[in-house]
């Protein structure tokens, strides 16, 4: 954000920078000046050194990929850095502003934008290229978008490379895998379709699956209903191979989240789309369960940017991002406690949750289990609410929370990712390390337990626990995901820094990767999936 706007103080010391003005530079031609980036001055004794270099200044802003918050604190430093470069493409930019507006140029979302485009998000972002890159960046975070990832779907899995290749397995009733049948496959398969193009972003539901591509678009797989029940009566046909979702054409798509009764999608501009579960006027529309056109989420993220969004049992959290802040918001089924506002009660619009100004914790990852949900602040705290049973909050005891609660146990971790399950929830700490809670059906939490002289690997744990089977494999772990179903036996995947992909719980349908010994239909401890995502 500006730093005028932060309230940022000036006296911010960064690289013992002197501030001087700009009128001891001497400057080349108007004409040179505007042909290309480059210095200006001559260099002489005593001239202010980065202010007779600037191109090389930008070039080590862009190249250190640094943080927003940082490039204001440049400008609240220095005028040197809040004074118009005289730079392509807009004379009037400072090199903080230029070198925000350079990494926003990196990112796939925001290359396709045309000109006109550009500058109406920027508007929208609160009118600074360093605020627009704030937004970016905050989705890469939570989502991984562009990177590669791992997801542990109801049954079946998905695997996208960074590169954007991908992989499915499991169970294949619909044909959910994309690979033209209905087989299962017990290792990772690619879908051989989707050649040449580059898929940054996937979501898998009962029977179903969502890709979206580096374009936008977004292709599905299996039913084609974006809003039944786990095991309600499927639509009229299935997609064997990825369809392009003719409905979403005109929305450039950046992630999409799959509920219980309905499908949620975020565009590159902040909004939030739903399909279905209109009923009753739940999430602010009166649609069918087989509906298959976009509604805009009314209400009161219309007007929000909003950065990541969570679906589970039938409600949905959003993310927003705003120049003063970040904020989490809730719609839908209140049950448990769920939503957060320290009630049961549904909310048929998006309702802010206000607990974490109390706790003075800024949200920056959110993650909606199917009765429990949890958020990531920047300072490292992990909060839960919802329901509670089996220990899933971590709280030590099963109670349900209906409001944010900080996780106490974990005061000494600092947190930089959370995942939720069925009753499940694991947390990352910022050395790679994970912990988890909550149900231990299915060896999914990947704690083995002796009890007298018993390996048990399905007891439930209260409080968040150091899952020592991944911290033996000695890599930093960068990714969780958990089954998010109340119908499925749960399976995790782990994946590290190098691109290296771990899985273990419950494994029948070859969800898990891996082939299973006779008569085994779990892997209590990770095991490594032949697979590379890097």
């Amino acid at each position: 954000m500006d730093a005028e706007a932060s309230g940022a103080s000036p006296s911010i010391p960064f690289h013992n920078i002197t501030d001087q003005p700009l009128s001891l530079i001497t400057p080349l031609p108007q004409s040179l000046q505007r042909c290309q980036r480059h210095c200006f001055g001559n260099g002489h004794p005593g001239e202010f050194p980065l202010a007779t270099k600037p191109s090389i200044v930008l070039h080590v802003l862009t190249s250190c990929d640094m943080d927003p918050e940082d490039l204001a604190h440049l400008e609240a430093t220095c005028k040197f850095f809040r004074q118009p470069a005289n730079f392509l493409p807009d004379f009037e930019l400072s090199i903080s502003e230029l070198a925000a507006l350079d990494m926003c140029q990196k990112r796939a979302v925001f290359k396709p934008m045309t000109i006109e485009d550009r500058e109406m998000f920027k508007q929208r972002c609160g009118g600074s290229w360093k605020l627009v890159l704030r937004y970016l960046l905050a989705g890469e975070i939570c989502c991984r978008r562009e990177k590669s990832q791992a997801i542990a779907g109801p049954g079946h899995s998905i695997a996208v490379t960074a590169s954007g290749a991908v992989y499915t397995f499991g169970s294949n009733s619909s044909g959910q895998l994309g690979h033209g049948n209905q087989e299962e496959e017990w290792r990772p398969r690619i879908i051989k379709s989707l050649e040449g193009i580059r898929i940054i972003q996937a979501a898998a539901g009962s029977g179903c699956t969502m890709l979206i591509s580096d374009a936008g678009r977004v292709y599905a797989l299996g039913k084609d209903s974006f809003g039944e029940a786990e095991f309600g009566a499927q639509g009229s046909k299935i997609f064997s191979k990825p369809q392009l979702v003719e409905s979403l054409k005109g929305i450039y798509v950046v992630q999409a989240a799959i509920g219980n009764f309905f499908t949620a999608v975020l565009s590159r501009e902040g909004k939030v789309y739903t399909f279905s579960w209109g009923n009753d006027a739940k999430l602010g529309h009166q649609t069918e369960p087989n509906d298959v056109e976009p509604h805009l989420l009314k209400g009161a993220l219309e007007n929000t940017l909003v950065v990541q969004i969570a679906a589970g049992y039938c409600y949905l959290l959003a993310l927003a991002c705003q120049p003063s802040g970040m904020s989490v918001y809730s719609v839908g089924c209140g049950l448990g406690g769920k939503l957060g506002h320290g009630s049961r009660t549904d909310e048929r619009y998006p309702r802010l949750i206000e607990q974490f100004q109390v706790l003075n914790l800024q949200p920056m990852v959110v993650a909606a289990g199917a009765w429990h949900a949890a958020v990531v602040g920047r300072d490292g705290r992990v909060c839960t609410w919802g329901w509670g049973r089996y220990g899933c909050l971590g709280h030590g005891n099963e109670d349900c929370e209906a409001v944010p609660k900080v996780v106490e146990a974990l005061s000494k971790v600092k947190a930089v990712y959370v995942a939720t399950g069925d009753y499940t929830t694991f947390v990352l700490s910022e050395e790679g390390d994970a912990y988890s809670f909550g149900c231990g059906e299915s060896a999914s939490l990947g704690h083995a337990r002796n009890i007298d002289g018993q390996v048990n690997r399905h007891t439930n744990v209260l409080i968040p626990e150091l899952v020592t089977s991944l911290k033996s494999i000695n890599e930093r772990i960068v990714q969780i995901s958990l089954t998010n179903s109340v119908y499925w036996n749960a399976h995790t995947f782990a994946l590290t820094e190098s691109g290296k992909l771990y899985a273990f719980g419950a494994g029948d349908k070859g969800q898990l990767g891996i082939e299973l010994a006779d008569r085994q239909n779990e892997r209590g401890v990770p095991e490594l999936v032949e697979i590379d995502l890097s």
